[in-house]
C-alpha cells in the first residue's frame, strides 16, 4: 500500500527569519547540503520561462529549508545554467553544474534541451523537469520525471475542451512546424479533433526562422470559415500572431492556446487588450483565491520587484516541494553518490502525492505526472478559471 504524503504549504512571504528563531531541526554542517541545479533559458526569447523557474526554485528552497530541508539537511540552489533554449548549450550547462557539485536537477525548462540533458542524466543524476512537455523528455532513463503535461495530452485535452464547451465546430490551427513542442501538440490536436466533432478547416504552419510575418497564413484562415484559432505556440510568437490577426480584421475569432501561451500579458510593447477573451490550458493562475497561491504570489512579488509568477514558476515551486517529499521518503543524505541519490529518489517518487500550486499530483513508473488540466480565459488582464 502506498504511503501518500502531502507537501508543506507555502509559508507566508517565505518566513526565513521566523524559521531561524524557532529551530525544530538540527541541520548538518554547511558543506553537508544538497545542491540542486536549474537549467533553462535565462536570456533570449524564452527568458521569461527560465527566470520564473529559477526564481521560484529559490523561493521553494527557502521554504523547504524552513520546514526541515531534505531529510533534515539544508538545500542549495546553484547559479542557473543558461541554455537559451539550445540543446548543446543545455548539455554544457549540465556539465558545468556537475562540476559545481550538482546532485539533482530542476530542469530543463524547454523540451529540446530537456531531451538532450535527459540523455546525459539517465540513470546517473535525478532529473525533474517542471515544464519539458515533449514525450521524449523523460524516456531516456528511469530517473527522469516531469511536473507538467505532455504535448500530446495538451493537444487532445484542448480538442476535448473546445468540443465539450461548444466553443466552435470549425477550427483552424497555426503553428511552428520546426519546434518539437508546437508540433507535438498540433499533431495530437489534429488526431483528436474529428473524434470530438471538430472540423479542421485550415491547418497552417510557419517556421522558427520565419516567425515575424503571418499574413499569408492568417488570410487563409480568415477565408476558411473557422470560428476558432488554435495556437499551440509560445507566447512570443502568439503575441505577434494576435497583433497581425487583429490588423487582418479577425477580432471576432475565438483564440485558444496551451501552456506556452502563458506569459503573453508580460510581452514588452504588446497591447494586452488583444489578449482579451483568449483561452488557454494552464495549470496555474496567479489570481487564484486559494491561500497557497496567494502566499506564493505575495512572496514572489516581494522577492522579485513586484513581478507576477507564471505557471512555469508554479511548476518549478512544486518540483522542489515534490523533491522534498521524495527525499524524506528515501532518507537520502548529501554524502551519497549522484547515482545512489537518483535511484533512491526515483523509487520514492512512486510513494508520494503532492497537493501543490498546480494541483494534486502523483507519478507513474515512467515518470509521468498524473493530474487534471485546467482552463482559463483572460478577462480584464487576469486569468479567470473556466469550469
Amino acid at each position: 500500500m502506498r504511503n501518500w504524503k502531502k507537501a508543506f504549504g507555502v509559508t507566508a512571504a517565505v518566513a526565513m527569519a521566523a524559521a531561524a528563531m524557532m529551530p525544530t531541526t538540527v541541520f548538518a554542517e554547511e558543506e553537508e547540503t544538497f545542491k540542486i541545479g536549474v537549467i533553462g533559458p535565462m536570456t533570449g526569447d524564452y527568458a521569461q520561462y527560465g527566470t520564473n523557474v529559477y526564481n521560484a526554485a529559490v523561493l521553494a528552497a527557502e521554504d523547504v529549508n524552513a520546514n526541515g530541508g531534505f531529510n533534515g539537511y539544508q538545500i542549495e540552489i546553484l547559479d542557473a545554467g543558461d541554455d537559451m533554449g539550445d540543446p548543446e548549450k543545455a548539455v554544457n550547462a549540465y556539465n558545468d553544474l556537475l562540476d559545481n557539485g550538482m546532485q539533482m536537477l530542476c530542469g530543463t525548462v524547454t523540451s529540446a534541451p530537456c531531451i538532450a540533458v535527459g540523455a546525459e542524466a539517465a540513470e546517473s543524476t535525478f532529473l525533474f523537469t517542471p515544464s519539458g512537455t515533449a514525450v521524449d523528455c523523460i524516456t531516456a532513463g528511469s530517473n527522469l520525471f516531469r511536473m507538467c503535461f505532455t504535448d500530446p495530452m495538451q493537444g487532445e485535452k484542448s480538442a476535448q475542451f473546445i468540443s465539450e464547451h461548444e466553443l466552435a465546430t470549425k477550427v483552424a490551427v497555426l503553428y511552428d512546424s520546426m519546434a518539437d513542442y508546437n508540433v507535438g501538440i498540433h499533431d495530437s490536436f489534429i488526431a483528436a479533433a474529428e473524434g470530438y466533432g471538430l472540423e479542421v478547416v485550415a491547418d497552417e504552419a510557419y517556421t522558427t526562422d520565419s516567425n515575424t510575418d503571418f499574413s499569408v497564413q492568417l488570410s487563409k484562415i480568415k477565408d476558411s470559415g473557422a470560428e476558432l484559432l488554435f495556437l499551440p505556440n509560445y507566447y512570443s510568437d502568439n503575441a505577434l500572431i494576435l497583433q497581425q490577426a487583429s490588423e487582418a480584421g479577425m477580432d471576432d475569432m475565438t483564440i485558444f492556446g496551451v501552456d506556452g501561451m502563458d506569459g503573453i500579458l508580460s510581452v514588452e510593447n504588446f497591447d494586452t487588450s488583444l489578449a482579451e477573451g483568449v483561452m488557454l490550458l494552464t495549470p496555474f493562475s496567479a489570481t487564484g483565491e486559494d491561500e497557497a497561491t496567494q502566499n506564493f504570489v505575495k512572496a514572489y512579488n516581494e522577492a522579485y520587484n513586484n513581478e507576477t509568477p507564471n505557471q512555469f514558476a508554479a511548476d518549478a515551486y512544486d518540483v522542489i516541494q515534490a523533491m522534498k517529499l521524495a527525499a524524506d521518503d528515501a532518507a537520502i543524505t548529501p554524502d551519497m553518490s549522484n547515482e545512489d541519490i537518483s535511484a533512491a529518489m526515483s523509487a520514492s517518487m512512486l510513494n508520494i502525492e503532492l497537493d501543490g500550486l498546480t494541483g494534486k499530483a502523483k507519478w507513474t513508473e515512467d515518470g509521468e505526472c498524473d493530474k487534471e488540466p485546467r482552463a482559463f480565459v483572460i478577462q480584464d488582464g487576469v486569468y479567470v478559471e473556466v469550469e
